[in-house]
């Protein structure tokens, strides 16, 4: 809107980033049981949504452009720099193979879900379906990386967000209700106890702490994050561009994306804060979403929306339950795969803590493979449900 109250950057960005602390300080100070529920990223991105709706801030400026051009590069690249596959396959071993399997799922569970349900939505809502792909196989970065290589409008970024909350309240309780089903569960998959205590030996001695976060760690994430951004942008722009998956905007994400991995294999991922810095600069972003979403075909897509990504969510675990057989993989690791895809690092600990403590750091781990794989397998998603 052109009329806006507030148009300035300064005071943008102050709405936007005021929204996101507001929430996780009502988080942290009130205790609310609400945030069982709901996480703080659905009001972080709705209440945007309300203000550029209703005119106190714009639905397009300049601003956001320059936060998908920089902030996001940044943050994926600094969330990348904790990815650390050697220790993961060296406690997990074959969970790691359950947990990429479970990725399968999800890239070959999307194009059905939007194929069940496609008759009912927007013709771009593909772009919605890739969208959400990005955060059930990595997390919320990978979500907003997905959708800015995209361009995937405000409708079905909400729609997106709204799908992954919904399903997210019925799969969590499956996923931790699971361990009660542990001795059927180890007689379907023919898991032996050995095996079990050698693995929950290995998560023992399983080290995930830095140094305290100094002055001079935040220059070097922040130089490390611009640096990726700028070359990144250079490259993806001399690509020739193979529409609609794969523009300039893919070609940037999947450069930063394999840039970061490769800094994760350097002393880089020793510097303390990277996790921190990232995700504040994710949440700013998904404000940022919400900033530019428009209400309109939101609620008549919501419900066909949701059911897809039932139908969706359910093959993923279709695809959890045969790796799991074929590995003989106990229900504690196949838990934790699936948390590690569709929760990612908010939702894997929590599945892992429930089922035994000590898992706790690896399963942290394994949503950083989520990471480090999301943007490749989120596009592919895409590319599937567009051919559909």
């Amino acid at each position: 809107m052109n009329d806006a109250l507030i148009t300035g950057s300064a005071g943008i960005l102050f709405i936007l980033a005021g929204n996101a602390a507001l929430w996780f300080y009502l988080e942290k100070r009130t205790g609310w049981k609400l945030f069982s529920y709901i996480p703080p990223l659905l009001f972080i991105y709705i209440l945007p949504a309300v203000f550029s709706n209703a005119g106190l801030i714009p639905g397009k400026h300049g601003t956001y452009d320059w936060m998908g051009a920089n902030l996001l590069p940044i943050f994926l690249t600094l969330l990348l720099l904790d990815v650390d596959v050697r220790a993961t396959i060296r406690v997990m071993g074959k969970g790691v193979f359950v947990m990429l399997i479970g990725t399968l799922g999800v890239v070959i569970g999307a194009p059905i879900g939007y194929l069940a349900v496609k008759g009912w939505l927007a013709p771009d809502a593909w772009k919605g379906f890739g969208t959400l792909a990005g955060s059930w196989i990595g997390g919320t970065g990978n979500m907003a990386a997905v959708a800015e290589g995209l361009g995937t409008g405000g409708t079905n970024f909400g729609l997106a967000v709204i799908a992954d909350n919904v399903v997210y309240l019925i799969w969590l309780p499956i996923m931790l209700q699971s361990k009660n089903l542990a001795k059927w569960f180890h007689r379907f998959t023919g898991v032996s106890q050995s095996k079990l205590d050698r693995m929950k030996s290995a998560a023992d001695t399983l080290a995930v702490d830095k140094a305290d976060i100094k002055m001079r760690h935040i220059l070097y994430l922040l130089a490390l994050g611009l640096g990726v951004a700028w070359v990144a942008a250079e490259i993806s722009s001399a690509i020739p561009e193979l529409p609609p998956v794969f523009t300039s905007g893919t070609y940037k994400i999947l450069l930063v994306t394999t840039m970061g991995l490769i800094l994760s294999f350097s002393p880089a991922r020793k510097i303390p804060g990277s996790h921190e810095l990232a995700m504040a600069l994710v949440y700013l972003f998904v404000a940022r979403m919400g900033a530019k979403a428009t209400v309109e075909g939101l609620a008549g897509q919501a419900v066909p929306f949701v059911a897809g990504a039932y139908i969706w969510i359910f093959i993923h675990g279709a695809f959890i339950l045969f790796a799991a057989r074929l590995f003989r993989i106990d229900v504690h690791t196949a838990a934790i795969s699936s948390a590690a895809n569709i929760g990612g690092a908010a939702s894997a600990p929590v599945v892992a803590a429930y089922h035994d403590e000590r898992l706790v750091p690896v399963s942290i781990l394994m949503a950083l493979i989520g990471y480090a794989v999301g943007n490749y397998a989120a596009f592919a998603a895409a590319w599937l449900c567009s051919v559909v």
